[in-house]
């Protein structure tokens, strides 16, 4: 995949004096540059479902898809629906109710649905493309934290875990309620926190795990993980432990390797770690002398993050694990 996308920065088409950001940094987004003060913020994401409950999933896929925007410090206007449905097996009600949860969601971030597409196909897949704005100084991205800045995540990890003891019938109705209630949840203040404080990078968490979208972040600086900090939803140790781990997160695992020296952590929290996550907390790269005030406004905002360790100027690309 990196290849594909390194031949494709390097057509016209991928380039623009007001393309702020593109293809280059493995960003949450892309933004362009429209006026001195305005940008669009544009974003697309779509999957299977996670969770049997078909109104959830629409809940969850929207929040999903939001959270690019938001981790980007931006502001969603628009979303258009992508649909793809197996027409001659499950019915158009279920697809209804898919529809009704997305935009109940959509309604709480006040964005308006203007359309979509659809398409036959053998496995159900649902999501969004979003459009948002940003001011063009004012972008955040996943590359500029400083050393001696703190790392902030907005959300517990462990969905993949836990969304995969779903499917196997092996989660319980408290497990999956408290993963279902994060996956909903937005990540509208957290950005709005995040801007305010004038965080130096953000990203969200998702299916690259918490380690894999902290290496993207490590451009020129290191960090280190107190794991013991790092909040994790319930139940999701006590899956891996039982050997109930997405096929995702033992990918993000054998490449987080290569940049994460984990010391004397043992697999479980390697493997939670890595967890492959659906619609995931943000996190953030925050001055030292501004944790306090964003943490506060996130508590005023009834969101509860953790800091979970600190960038480093040492060991630049790596991530140590304590």
């Amino acid at each position: 995949m990196a290849q594909v996308l390194r031949r494709l920065d390097n057509l016209p088409a991928t380039r623009h004096p007001d393309l702020l950001v593109g293809f280059g940094g493995s960003d949450d987004a892309g933004v362009f540059r429209i006026s001195p003060d305005l940008a669009l913020v544009q974003t697309v994401d779509f999957f299977t479902p996670i969770v049997d409950e078909a109104a959830d999933w629409g809940r969850i896929a929207a929040a999903n898809a939001l959270s690019d925007v938001y981790a980007m410090g931006g502001t969603p206007l628009t979303a258009l629906q992508l649909v793809s449905w197996p027409r001659d097996t499950l019915s158009f009600d279920v697809l209804g109710e898919v529809l009704v949860g997305a935009a109940e969601v959509l309604a709480v971030a006040r964005v308006t649905l203007v359309g979509g597409h659809s398409i036959d196909d053998p496995e159900p897949k649902f999501g969004f493309a979003i459009t948002g704005t940003v001011h063009p100084e004012r972008v955040l991205r996943n590359r500029g934290a400083r050393p001696g800045d703190a790392l902030v995540i907005t959300k517990p990890i462990g969905t993949g875990l836990v969304a995969t003891g779903i499917k196997q019938g092996v989660v319980s109705d408290d497990v999956r309620a408290a993963a279902v209630a994060s996956m909903i949840a937005l990540n509208d203040r957290a950005g709005r926190a995040a801007v305010a404080a004038q965080a130096s990078a953000a990203t969200d968490v998702t299916g690259f795990g918490l380690l894999g979208h902290l290496g993207e972040m490590l451009v020129g600086v290191g960090a280190e993980i107190d794991a013991g900090s790092v909040p994790v939803l319930p139940g999701a140790r006590d899956l891996a432990g039982a050997g109930v781990i997405p096929g995702g997160t033992r990918r993000n695992l054998d490449h987080a390797l290569g940049f994460t020296d984990f010391g004397a952590t043992d697999e479980i929290t390697r493997l939670v770690l890595a967890d492959a996550q659906t619609s995931g907390g943000l996190l953030v790269a925050i001055p030292e002398d501004r944790v306090g005030p964003f943490l506060a406004g996130m508590t005023r905002e009834a969101v509860f993050p953790a800091v979970i360790g600190r960038f480093t100027a040492e060991h630049p690309g790596r991530i140590q694990v304590t």
